[in-house]
Order: structure tokens, then C-alpha cells, then sequence
């Protein structure tokens, strides 16, 4: 008779604004971080951070750290900056979502929890907006 394979789920929060791509593995309950790679670690170039392959780097790297950990499926939760800032996520989203599959785990569920305000905070840059 062949060994089951056990099954271990953890859940994967991608943060990703127009700047950075933050890739966050925890354990289920969310409370045990495993692994935590953002694109600034995976690139010396600042201007790089938000760009879809520094986050592929850095969703692979996170992937790879999960697996050797004993995690074999996950949920993601895609993140944007919120609030009053951007509710679209980032450039590296897509990819790091691909880089995760590809490294191994099979994902469960894909949801968005960006935080839409209900009301309206006041934005930044004061009355007469930002002036340059």
C-alpha cells in the first residue's frame, strides 16, 4: 500500500503596492510566520522593488521555505495599500501567484482583502492638494 501524503495548509499574504511586493507565509491559523520575502530583499536596485520579476524571485524563494518546512498547500490573500491609497494591487501580484504554484504548492482559494473603506478617511496632501 503506498504512504499518504499528509496535507498541510498554510496561507500566503501577498502585500503588493506600486513600489514593493511583500510575500508572507504563515501557518493556518496565521499566528506562526514561516517565511516573509519582500522584492527589495531579492534586488539591489530600489526603483526594481514593485516590478513582477523581483516579486517572482521573491514568491519562489518564500515557496521553496514553506516546502522545506513541510507545507504543501496554501490559500492566498492578495493585498493593495488600501484605505485611501490604491485599491488596485501592484505589478507583482500576478507573478508572485504563478512563482508559488510553480514552486510546488497547490493553492486552495485565491481572495482579495484589501481594505475598502466604507466611509472615507481624509487623504493625504492637506486642502489645496500636493503642490510641486
Amino acid at each position: 500500500m503506498a504512504k499518504e501524503k499528509i496535507n498541510r495548509w498554510g496561507i500566503a499574504h501577498i502585500f503588493s503596492s506600486s513600489n514593493n511586493t511583500i510575500v508572507h507565509i504563515t501557518d493556518i491559523t496565521g499566528a506562526e510566520t514561516i517565511a516573509r520575502i519582500s522584492g527589495g530583499m531579492v534586488t539591489n536596485k530600489a526603483r526594481e522593488q514593485g516590478d513582477p520579476y523581483p516579486a517572482m524571485l521573491a514568491a519562489t524563494k518564500a515557496g521553496e521555505i514553506a516546502l522545506a518546512s513541510g507545507i504543501t498547500n496554501i490559500h492566498i490573500k492578495v493585498r493593495a495599500p488600501g484605505g485611501s491609497k490604491s485599491k488596485t494591487p501592484g505589478a507583482g501580484a500576478q507573478p508572485a501567484i504563478r512563482a508559488l504554484a510553480r514552486a510546488g504548492l497547490r493553492i486552495g482559494r485565491i481572495e482579495d482583502v484589501t481594505p475598502i473603506p466604507t466611509d472615507r478617511c481624509r487623504k493625504k496632501g492637506g486642502r489645496r492638494g500636493r503642490r510641486i
